[in-house]
């Protein structure tokens, strides 16, 4: 891709970024020319809106390890062992490591982010794709992807935003809101700062607590209690086999999306006791037994 002086002023630049292209940039220096050199010139933000600007390549960054300040590459990085960045990591297409990724601020891809180990970001973690760990994913800040997969935690200091299915092997732990456009499954507790919802299912393997709202378009179940410090509504079944509580004047509504002639077959309410904020749906009482399936309430219905 052929950068032009012209082709920058047209997208205007901050006045210091433009005078630095023009004192750095020589004729033949290509898209990642530019790149690497404003990286390597401290101007790291800079680089990424250039990237932002002119947008990924098909290019390809291959190396056995990877270890850098800071990285802005427009391509897709592939590396097939850990790779471990002192503040930004960012690819255009997809960021690929056969090891952990650990970086010390935002960690950013155009597409996929896949590691064979830990995925941990002091900053924020966001995905035009699938996000996938096979150990735990951490960030300090927000995430937002495609589709969420870990074998580990998942640990988000602020809020999370996955449009589509989001699994997780053990606990669940986001500061702020959790917002799933399709299903949520993990393996022991999940604990938000914010409200939870889910366009279907939310399984756990332990409690489910809000800090706000707790809402599913399908069903929830449980191995612990749910609380939310605002209301809870499902389109289908609620089922714990511990307390279900919500705020003081909240309800909990179970069976929206159904007719309440089916209520009894298909918005089914179980938990330890009667929620006394139970408003809609058939109480059924305590679970029988301790059976739990997660794929009862997760992406399959």
């Amino acid at each position: 891709m052929d950068i032009t002086k012209a082709f920058i002023k047209a997208k205007q630049p901050c006045a210091d970024g433009f005078r630095w292209y023009v004192r750095h940039a020589r004729q033949d220096s290509t898209y990642q020319d530019i790149l690497d050199a404003l990286v390597a010139d401290g101007r790291v933000e800079d680089a990424c809106w250039l990237l932002d600007q002119f947008g990924p390549t098909a290019s390809v960054l291959a190396a056995d390890a990877l270890e850098a300040g800071a990285i802005v590459f427009a391509g897709t990085i592939d590396v097939r062992g850990p790779i471990g960045v002192d503040t930004v990591l960012r690819a255009g297409r997809m960021l690929r490591a056969g090891g952990g990724i650990a970086a010390g601020g935002d960690i950013r891809a155009g597409g996929d982010i896949v590691c064979g180990g830990a995925l941990r970001s002091g900053g924020a973690i966001r995905a035009g794709g699938l996000v996938q760990a096979a150990w735990t994913i951490e960030a300090s800040c927000e995430l937002a992807c495609e589709t969420l997969r870990t074998g580990g935690d998942l640990l988000c200091a602020a809020g999370a935003e996955i449009s589509g299915d989001c699994r997780v092997g053990q606990a669940l732990q986001a500061g702020g809101p959790l917002l799933c456009g399709k299903g949520v499954q993990a393996g022991a507790d999940i604990e938000c700062g914010g409200r939870v919802r889910a366009g279907h299912g939310i399984a756990c393997g332990g409690a489910l607590r809000a800090a706000g709202h707790i809402a599913a378009g399908w069903g929830i179940r449980t191995r612990g209690d749910i609380l939310a410090h605002g209301s809870i509504q499902v389109g289908e079944s609620l089922a714990a086999e511990g307390d279900i509580r919500v705020a003081e004047g909240y309800g909990i509504y179970a069976g929206v999306e159904i007719d309440a002639h089916a209520w009894e077959s298909c918005a089914a309410v179980h938990a330890c006791r009667r929620p006394s904020a139970l408003r809609s749906g058939w109480w059924a009482g305590p679970l029988p037994g301790s059976a739990w399936t997660p794929a009862s309430h997760g992406e399959d219905r």
